[in-house]
């Protein structure tokens, strides 16, 4: 693993926390302007993050598309990465 992947990984971690708070929010304030437009533009960040991360490290959820051979137990673990080195 690299430096790259740890910090890609960091950063889609720390979107999706903006994003569930976000949601959560809305959930309470459907109205709020400036809310949704955070929301949808870490969601579409997110989005983008994910898809480049996807694409040079293997897929990030065992419910998404693999190649062939099955990718998703080549990578680390979620737990052998050291994010410190962001």
């Amino acid at each position: 693993m690299d430096r790259e992947q740890v910090c890609l990984l960091k950063e889609i971690m720390e979107i999706s926390f903006v994003l569930d708070e976000t949601s959560l929010y809305l959930d309470t304030h459907p109205n709020d302007e400036r809310a949704l437009r955070l929301h949808n533009n870490y969601a579409q960040k997110y989005s983008e993050i994910v898809s480049l991360y996807e694409a040079k490290y293997g897929p990030l959820q065992n419910h998404n598309m693999s190649q062939y051979p099955w990718a998703y137990i080549n990578g680390p673990w979620p737990w052998e990465f050291d994010y410190r080195l962001c």
